[in-house]
């Protein structure tokens, strides 16, 4: 029987960095169960194990979003005992370090495959059971501003009318391009992850525009900053838990604020803002 009457927050690749850190947030504030998802089930369970040792409740669930399959199994795990999902975070993501020397056309199909494609997954699975006040935040990054693809590609990808058939058939073209050589002739950036994170972007706009006529239901990307995690470095200039500030902000935002933004630092910024 489905505990409808318990809500219950997810947490993509929340075993490590900005994720841990947004599970280690929700707990502190949400009043229900938050559940820490990562591929890897025994980093998943040892990350709820810290979290116990603070003194916080999270639940483990694996999830590889690149896998149909287990997306599927979350969405019946939630569906059979909660009846419902209150908030998701996508935080889930890979990048490839500067000094990889793995070919291009492997970062690009790789990463968007995992940032873009898993997500886009998740999210269509799982938005379908998100109850009223529900709250959906995509973890991207002003690395993927607007601006790195040229302005005929802009328009298309900021388009109020973009269909999510249309911005997968992008993203496509994208890796096309870049596996036929001629990516940058065709107006796209030399940066698979700069790429993919402009792709969840839209992605968040085309979802809040599906959820328009859903109750009080937002959906918002924001960008964590320059993080010290495996994937930054750590040269970054924040910790997890700091990066983890914006996402979590998001997850509880109160009725009538923005949907379909992308945010930086608990405040809406323009998607062609330059990192810094």
């Amino acid at each position: 029987m489905a505990a409808t009457n318990v809500k219950v927050a997810v947490v993509t690749g929340g075993n490590k960095g900005i994720g841990l850190g947004v599970v280690r947030g929700i707990c502190k504030q949400f009043k229900g169960d938050v559940i820490l998802t990562s591929r890897d089930s025994e980093r998943g369970v040892a990350a709820v194990k810290a979290l116990e040792g603070e003194g916080l409740s999270p639940k483990f669930h694996q999830l590889d979003i690149d896998s149909q399959q287990s997306i599927a199994t979350l969405k019946e795990f939630l569906e059979k005992n909660y009846g419902g999902l209150d908030i998701l975070v996508n935080n889930a993501g890979i990048a490839y370090k500067g000094a990889s020397t793995a070919p291009f056309t492997e970062q690009a199909a790789v990463t968007v495959k995992t940032n873009f494609t898993g997500t886009l997954n998740v999210t269509k699975a799982l938005l379908p059971l998100i109850r009223a006040h529900g709250r959906i935040v995509m973890v991207s990054s002003r690395v993927g501003r607007l601006g790195i693809v040229k302005p005929h590609l802009q328009e298309k990808f900021n388009s109020p009318s973009l269909t999510e058939a249309a911005l997968v058939t992008l993203m496509d073209q994208f890796v096309q391009d870049v596996a036929e050589g001629k990516h940058t002739e065709q107006g796209w950036p030399s940066s698979a992850y700069g790429m993919s994170k402009v792709g969840m972007t839209a992605l968040t706009k085309v979802v809040a525009r599906q959820a328009a006529s859903m109750d009080d239901v937002l959906v918002n990307a924001c960008c964590p900053g320059w993080v010290a995690t495996d994937m930054a470095g750590t040269n970054a200039r924040l910790t997890p838990d700091q990066g983890a500030e914006t996402p979590v902000f998001l997850s509880s935002l109160p009725a009538g604020s923005p949907t379909g933004e992308l945010w930086y630092l608990k405040k809406v910024i323009p998607w062609d803002t330059h990192f810094s």
